[in-house]
């Protein structure tokens, strides 16, 4: 089975009981990002352990940097 999520506002069809470090390598984001699932940050290190549910929402955010 599958379950719908949306990554940075796109849909994205998962895997039941995908997790959040799923989410990440199918996005092709190369760190330095933050992300955040459903409004709340989420640690780099509970991405492997945070399983996602349908309808969540994960933004992925990299720096800006520059002068």
């Amino acid at each position: 089975m599958t379950m719908d999520i949306l990554l940075n506002g796109r849909p994205l069809a998962l895997a039941d009981r995908a997790t959040l470090a799923d989410a990440v390598a199918g996005a092709g984001i190369a760190p330095p990002f933050a992300a955040a699932l459903n409004g709340q940050f989420v640690p780099r290190a509970a991405h492997a352990a945070t399983v996602l549910a349908a309808g969540d929402r994960i933004d992925l955010v990299q720096p800006v940097t520059g002068g």
